[in-house]
């Protein structure tokens, strides 16, 4: 390069080429650092952009940290809170074309409403607490199937609580449903007696019993049962068209009322016959946990008693007493029904399984259950409600058959049983009615 200097000469200026590189160099490595800067930038928008459309547009908004409200969708779809909120509970306020396009979004939006905002504006929180003895009764497995069916078609969910016969337990969990504000309590198999009428009247709450145990059942506000009289009746019947007349009834302590309705439908069936049980061919069996293992080992231990009686049939609780006999007669070498017929009450699902399948009384368990919440929705509905007693039905299977003559002549298990009385247990043998 030259510069112009004084005198008109030329003077060749000499810049380091080193220096003139590395400003070069550092233009562009600053310029590579800012694109690769923008780059990222965009690149980190776009896929936060994607995840935003695929979580909330395709129904993974759970995943995100916050949940969609009212507002988001009234955002998205351009209208009003009042809008959305009249749109997703199906307004006639709001046009069919626009109620559906909000119900759309609001579903690929992944929206879920709001129970406890819910239960403050309709004072309901749409749930209905159900008490029962255990868990793994099959008995009352087919009534909690009842009440689901009828709660879920309605709108209410089902909080289930076990009180495993215990009274006090019992109204315990009461209390905390009405605490935990269900709309409705529904209690299987109820232990609870008069000395808790004070406590019950404090829960305000409307509350239905189904076969209820309590003393007496006419002091409780609504419930559904089945005629246990009625089902004892059937049972006793049938043995007696088999032509037994030395029939037995093995009851149970645990269930005082429902027993004492089964031993009251067996002594009036003999009765109607013109016939006087004795007061040995009545059995109940001690007991207080009304399990399914207590009712087998009842059976168990008490069918010595009733074979030193002379019985050739015998009507049981139910079924879990009479797979208690079934077993006791197996392990004695009792040929069931050649030697002794055998009657259960229930029809649980057990009962055609087992070996002679077991005749019984059926109880419409599935249907308690679906009136007991029928006549619970229709109590939050201000609606009439009916108390109900279900008939039952008999149920022919292989346990029963008719009494041989012949074989009483031979010196059948009538005779051969007796020489156990001596070391019989002691069960409560007596006939009365209270």
């Amino acid at each position: 390069m030259s510069i112009p200097v004084s005198g008109g000469e030329k003077k060749e200026a000499k810049f380091p080429l080193d220096k003139q590189l590395s400003r070069q160099l550092y233009f562009m490595q600053t310029c590579a650092y800012l694109f690769g800067w923008f780059f990222e930038l965009v690149q980190t928008c776009a896929i936060a952009g994607l995840a935003r459309y695929i979580f909330r547009g395709k129904g993974w908004s759970h995943l995100s940290r916050q949940e969609i409200s009212i507002e988001d969708i009234a955002r998205a779809a351009g209208v009003s809170h009042s809008t959305v909120s009249r749109a997703l509970h199906d307004s006639s306020l709001i046009r069919a074309e626009v109620r559906e396009r909000i119900q759309r979004l609001a579903s690929e939006m992944g929206y879920t409403p709001n129970a406890i905002a819910q239960s403050l504006q309709t004072r309901r929180t749409s749930t209905i607490g159900l008490v029962v003895t255990s868990i793994d009764d099959p008995f009352l497995g087919d009534v909690v199937r009842g009440v689901e069916e009828v709660a879920r078609t309605g709108g209410f969910s089902v909080f289930l609580s076990a009180t495993h016969n215990d009274p006090d337990q019992e109204m315990e969990i009461i209390e905390t449903f009405h605490r935990r504000r269900v709309d409705g309590i529904l209690v299987a198999s109820s232990r609870i007696t008069t000395r808790y009428k004070k406590r019950l009247d404090h829960i305000r709450l409307p509350t239905v019993f189904i076969n209820s145990q309590a003393e007496s059942q006419d002091d409780l506000l609504h419930w559904v049962a089945v005629d246990d009289r009625a089902g004892a009746q059937l049972a006793v019947e049938h043995l007696l068209r088999l032509g037994h007349r030395s029939i037995g009834y093995l009851g149970v302590n645990c269930r005082p009322k429902s027993n004492q309705q089964r031993l009251e439908g067996y002594q009036s069936a003999l009765a109607a016959a013109g016939m006087t049980g004795q007061r040995e061919w009545a059995v109940i069996a001690p007991g207080n946990e009304a399990s399914d293992e207590e009712d087998v080992a009842a059976g168990q231990a008490q069918l010595p008693h009733l074979l030193a009686a002379g019985i050739t049939a015998v009507f049981c609780y139910n079924d879990m007493v009479a797979i208690g006999v079934l077993m006791g007669c197996k392990e004695r070498g009792i040929a069931v029904p050649g030697e002794l017929s055998v009657v259960g009450f229930d029809d649980i699902r057990m009962a055609s399984y087992v070996s002679p399948a077991l005749t019984t009384i059926h109880q419409p368990k599935v249907e308690l259950g679906r009136l007991a919440t029928e006549v619970m929705l229709d109590l939050l509905n201000d609606r009439p409600a009916k108390n109900q007693v279900l008939q039952p039905t008999f149920i022919t299977r292989d346990s029963t058959a008719p009494y041989e003559h012949e074989q009483a002549r031979s010196g059948g298990i009538c005779h051969s049983e007796r020489s156990e009385e001596s070391r019989l247990p002691q069960g409560d043998s007596s006939l009365r009615s209270e």
